[in-house]
């Protein structure tokens, strides 16, 4: 595994080229390094429309406010690294003091450790062999890797053991049971099969309970009180499996859970947990926030419901050309399906930078009312004055089906100066 810093250093090195929508055609064959010293105007600097941008201060502003809550409300910090899964992100994460970075799958912690993350939290059950012998390999190449991962059933147990058995895991993989909800994604149902499952993690030498953890927001309908209602039959599952030394021996019990939308209840409930045998890590694992958005979670943040503690910053913005005006009431952007994410809502016109002067104005009365693959169908109000060349800067909603799209992102000072390039690995 290579060491953290050199693999950031590396992603400088790589050329610019062909394989990068939307960056400048006079770039080819430069370093990212060397584009990113010369501060291009995200305007002027030659770079191609559509162009995905991010805002440096909405970034530094959306890290430092989670930082700050997670430690008033005495949480340590996961964040979802699949939001984005850009190294350079997930570095400036653990900057502001995230214990460690979740992943969905394997194959995106072959990504975290190959720029050199210690702790991760695999939010699923990994019953794949290959990804577990490889799994067991990193733990025992690397004494101070750590990772917990989920189990829900008594036949993902017995292929776990199976596989890391096979492999010749020398070290135990930590474990947590994942309470789901009915009719709603992944997880035990009942009490009596977490106990089940848990009997089935002690009947083995290859992985070890340290916990309890789930995503509250796949329980259908959820609301607050329901939220509530079954984070606390997660931390009381936490106190049972405590009171029947299921953890003797972990040096802490892990209690996880926290996406984007209830972050607030999660700390709520979790400071209701009374001490148990071992130090509890009480883990969020909210990824969105980093960037946050102009649609989904801009309405469901928990900030909305506690403005005192502060407001997220969306740091998306899609910029895009208007290419054809053929009709009154209607425009077309040359932005679509293949830059913009579209599953949750569609694109927000927000501002307009004039071809002709490069003055900005309000989209006011501007929608987007469809999406094709490559263009972005808007309509207009009586009145409204745009015209072919015209750059609409885009509002997005859903962060994780925005960064997947894009391969190396501009990130842009408010003066539209480009300071640096995020590179994901989708």
């Amino acid at each position: 595994m290579a060491a953290a810093g050199d693999a950031l250093a590396r992603l400088a090195e790589e050329r610019v080229d062909h394989r990068f929508k939307g960056l400048p055609p006079d770039a080819e064959g430069l370093t990212v390094g060397a584009l990113a010293a010369e501060r291009r105007s995200l305007f002027t600097g030659g770079f191609t429309t559509p162009v995905l941008a991010l805002s440096a201060e909405a970034l530094d502003h959306n890290l430092a406010l989670m930082e700050r809550w997670s430690a008033e409300h005495g949480l340590a910090f996961a964040p979802h690294g699949k939001t984005s899964l850009a190294p350079r992100l997930l570095e400036r994460q653990l900057e502001h003091g995230a214990w460690g970075i979740t992943a969905a799958v394997p194959t995106q912690v072959r990504v975290y450790r190959a720029f050199g993350i210690k702790r991760v939290f695999l939010a699923n059950e990994v019953v794949d062999a290959a990804a577990l012998r490889w799994l067991a390999a990193e733990l025992t190449a690397d004494p101070d890797f750590r990772l917990i991962t989920y189990v829900d059933s008594v036949r993902g147990v017995e292929l776990m053991d199976t596989a890391l058995r096979a492999a010749g895991a020398t070290r135990p993989l930590d474990v947590v049971v994942e309470l789901g909800a009915e009719g709603g994604r992944t997880g035990i149902r009942t009490e009596a099969d977490g106990t089940a499952v848990a009997d089935a993690v002690a009947a083995t030498d290859t992985l070890r309970l340290v916990g309890v953890a789930g995503y509250e927001a796949e329980i259908p309908d959820a609301d607050g009180d329901a939220v509530r209602a079954w984070l606390r039959r997660m931390t009381a599952l936490a106190v049972e499996f405590d009171k029947a030394g299921r953890f003797a021996g972990v040096e802490e019990i892990v209690v996880s859970a926290g996406g984007s939308a209830w972050f607030d209840a999660v700390a709520e409930v979790f400071g209701e947990l009374p001490p148990l045998s071992a130090p509890v890590l009480k883990l969020l694992r909210s990824g969105a926030y980093v960037t946050h958005d102009d649609g989904s979670y801009r309405r469901k943040t928990p900030f909305n419901r506690h403005p005192e503690e502060g407001a997220l910053r969306p740091a998306f913005r899609l910029w895009a050309q208007v290419v054809s005006r053929p009709e009154p009431g209607r425009a077309y952007l040359n932005a679509g399906k293949r830059d913009a994410s579209y599953d949750l809502d569609l694109p927000e016109p927000q501002v307009v930078r004039s071809a002709r002067d490069g003055s900005l104005r309000p989209a006011t009365g501007m929608s987007v009312v469809g999406l094709a693959d490559q263009h972005a169908f808007v309509s207009l109000a009586e009145g409204v004055e745009l015209e072919v060349g015209d750059w609409v800067g885009l509002g997005l909603s859903h962060p994780c089906t925005v960064f997947d799209k894009w391969q190396l992102i501009p990130l842009a000072a408010e003066s539209g100066t480009v300071t640096e390039y995020i590179r994901t690995f989708f």
